[in-house]
C-alpha cells in the first residue's frame, strides 16, 4: 500500500500521540529501531501539546498514511528560509521499511511548496547515535548547536540519566538551491 500524506487537524490530536508514545516510549516502543525507552520514561507528547501545534502559526502537523491508517508523523514549524521538523514517528511495527525516508521526502516538498524553506532544522538526543546516522543518511549534517534536555518538564519524559542533550542538525531541502537560502536561514 502506498503512503499518502495530508497536514493534520485538532481530530487527529489523539491519533497523533498516541503514534509517538508508542514510537518512543514504553515497551510497545521497542518493536522499533527509534525507542528512547532505555533513557526516559513518561510520555513523549499528549493530545494537548499536538492540538497546541496544529493550532500555532506557521505550524502544522504532516500524516503519513496507508489507507485510513496513520503510520507515519512530524511537526513542522516555519523559521525563515528554515523549517524545523520534530516529533517525527514511524509506528514501530513498520520501521525498518522506508516509511521514515518516505515521510521525510514528504515533509521536504511540503516545506519548500508552502513556505519555500531551503533547510530542515532537527534536533536529536546525542546518545542516540543509530537516529543520528540514520540523519546523516539523508543529508543532515551537525549544526554545532547542543541544547540541553528540558529536565524538570514531564511533557517531554522523565530521564533516567542526567546527561541528556540535544544536537542540532541541519540538511537542504532538495530542490532549492543554496542561492534561494541564502546565508543563516
Amino acid at each position: 500500500m502506498s503512503l499518502t500524506t495530508r497536514v493534520a487537524t485538532a481530530a487527529d490530536a489523539g491519533a497523533v500521540a498516541a503514534l509517538v508514545q508508542s514510537a518512543y516510549r514504553g515497551e510497545s516502543s521497542r518493536a522499533g529501531w527509534t525507542t528512547e525507552a532505555d533513557l526516559l520514561d513518561g510520555q513523549r507528547a499528549d493530545a494537548a501539546m499536538v492540538t497546541d501545534l496544529v493550532a500555532a502559526p506557521g505550524s502544522l502537523v504532516l500524516l503519513g498514511l496507508e489507507g485510513p491508517q496513520v503510520v507515519a508523523c512530524c511537526h513542522l514549524e516555519r523559521r525563515g528560509t528554515h523549517a524545523y521538523l520534530g516529533m517525527f514517528a514511524v509506528t514501530p511495527a513498520r520501521q525498518g521499511g522506508g516509511l521514515g525516508r518516505s515521510m521525510l521526502d514528504a515533509a521536504g516538498t511540503l516545506v519548500r511548496e508552502r513556505w519555500s524553506a531551503g533547510v530542515l532544522e532537527i534536533t536529536v538526543l546525542e546518545q542516540r547515535t543509530e537516529l543520528i546516522d540514520w540523519y546523516r543518511r539523508r543529508g543532515f549534517v551537525p549544526d554545532g548547536t547542543v541544547h540541553p534536555f528540558p529536565y524538570g518538564d514531564e511533557r517531554y519524559g522523565v530521564p533516567r540519566r542526567p546527561d541528556l542533550r540535544l544536537v542540532g542538525m541541519v540538511a537542504p531541502v532538495p530542490g532549492v538551491s543554496p542561492c534561494e537560502v541564502g546565508p543563516g536561514g
